[in-house]
């Protein structure tokens, strides 16, 4: 048995391999070919081989559950993405163009607050966002750059068009499993890559990723001591920080490693204490240093905060600039745009509706049932009602919450999101994906060629996250032929 493109229907949905059944999109044609080649036994064969690499190569991700931290093997689907390159340039043009402003945003409303005077966003709403810290007016860090990795969240819709779905800005998580989803790709289908058309390379992410760690040194050197501060093992991404650090050649420390002597940050050695200059902190800021924010926190390091404020060491993400990472403060990100750069936005949001707005707060109660309700700063998909699959229970339960704190909720129309194919037990089936490219911002801009795909293995479902049962695919941009 072989795969029949001819039984493949992904319904009312856009998918991004297959027109109408039978007929692939152009830019996947030749991976529609490749695949119809194989017999469904020899897929299956395949597949055994990337679930044998992921084992070898100890990919895993840590699930937190009521019977203790689960550590498990990423969940991957070998079938790749295909998003031809003149589109990506386009996306590309629109995911920088959203970072500069995010930036331009952040430093604002710590320093000028323009923004607030010009009556564009609501004083209150960032005042009482829980991720503003009033800790940081007054600090302009170098290149007026707050936000240095960015993990954009996009899906496709019924027509096909990329949407913005939300910014991570605090601790974005999952470059390393693109990385790591493309070296299995490559040993499973070594055939794809010698015969297949351009398809543009993702691998040199670390090296970039480094570039603009050293770019905001706050001493001048080529090679500048740079850490990835962790929270320890037992933290879910702890396999991406341990990753990241060793491919960019640069040491991975937990708080307790480091220590701080007249506002400078120094990790200790055997050889004695040797300075830091840039920190990339998987940590959140609240715990990045007890003298200032969590006085509990045993994670982070003290003095840490002044030492940055001094300009003596670099942090990255910069404190604060999760404030923009805010569910609410999204819906603004296109007025951000025209407002800072002069520019029409190139990438759409999602349309949403806030709670804290009367009107729309009626709105979303009276239509709750059709409609996708978030909360404002959880993420993984956590603490989200998903109004057409939800039970009266539910329903009512998050009409209490939302009329209780509603600065605290937004919700979205179910979006109809695009499919790709996944390798089924029998066949080829179409499953929900959506897309986490990576953006770098200092001296200049990078974003990733593609990203971080994650598809929702359950039929039907729209639940994406690898927290939660989703899976990934290596994305592949592709070149004209």
């Amino acid at each position: 048995m072989r795969v029949n493109w001819n039984n493949y229907n992904s319904g009312e949905f856009y998918d991004e391999i297959v027109s109408s059944p039978g007929y692939a999109r152009k830019p996947a044609r030749r991976l529609a070919s490749f695949l119809k080649s194989l017999t469904h036994e020899e897929l299956q064969q395949k597949k055994l081989a990337a679930e044998l690499a992921i084992k070898t190569m100890g990919i895993s991700f840590t699930v937190y559950s009521d019977a203790g931290n689960i550590d498990r093997e990423w969940p991957f689907d070998i079938i790749p993405r295909i998003i031809a390159e003149k589109e990506w340039n386009h996306t590309s043009l629109g995911l920088t163009q959203r970072l500069r402003a995010l930036n331009c945003f952040i430093n604002d409303i710590y320093n000028d607050q323009k923004i607030f005077k010009d009556k564009i966003i609501p004083r209150e709403l960032i005042l009482g966002s829980a991720n503003y810290l009033k800790e940081c007016a007054g600090i302009k860090p170098r290149y007026g750059v707050w936000a240095h990795i960015c993990g954009t969240d996009l899906i496709k819709d019924g027509s096909g068009d990329f949407y913005v779905l939300e910014d991570n800005l605090r601790v974005p998580s999952g470059v390393s499993y693109m990385l790591e989803n493309r070296r299995v790709t490559k040993r499973v289908f070594p055939e794809l890559f010698e015969n297949y058309y351009n398809i543009r390379p993702v691998t040199e992410y670390p090296a970039q990723l480094f570039d603009t760690l050293a770019a905001i040194s706050p001493r001048p050197s080529n090679y500048p001591a740079v850490a990835v501060l962790t929270p320890g093992v037992f933290n879910s991404a702890y396999f991406e920080h341990a990753y990241l650090a060793q491919r960019m050649g640069v040491e991975l420390v937990e708080g307790s490693d480091l220590v701080v002597e007249k506002d400078k940050v120094f990790m200790r050695t055997i050889d004695g204490l040797s300075q830091i200059d840039v920190i990339y902190r998987r940590i959140d800021d609240l715990f990045l240093d007890p003298s200032v924010f969590n006085k509990d926190s045993v994670l982070g390091v003290k003095g840490l905060f002044k030492a940055w404020v001094k300009g003596n060491v670099a942090l990255a993400n910069a404190p604060g600039a999760g404030v923009a990472d805010d569910k609410i403060i999204y819906t603004y990100v296109p007025k951000f745009i025209k407002y800072y750069l002069g520019e029409d936005p190139i990438l759409p949001n999602v349309p949403s509706f806030l709670c804290v707005d009367k009107v729309q707060r009626q709105h979303v109660l009276q239509n709750l049932d059709k409609l996708v309700v978030k909360p404002a700063n959880e993420s993984g998909g956590y603490g989200m009602l998903i109004g057409p699959q939800a039970s009266k229970k539910e329903l009512a339960e998050f009409a209490r919450r939302i009329k209780a704190d509603p600065r605290n909720y937004m919700a979205q129309p179910l979006i109809a999101l695009s499919t790709v194919p996944v390798l089924g037990e029998r066949t080829v089936e179409p499953r929900h994906v959506d897309l986490r490219p990576f953006v770098l911002q200092a001296d200049k801009s990078y974003v990733t060629a593609g990203g971080l795909t994650r598809v929702a293995m359950v039929k039907g479902s729209y639940i994406v996250n690898s927290s939660q049962g989703g899976g990934s695919k290596d994305t592949w941009i592709v070149g004209d032929d």
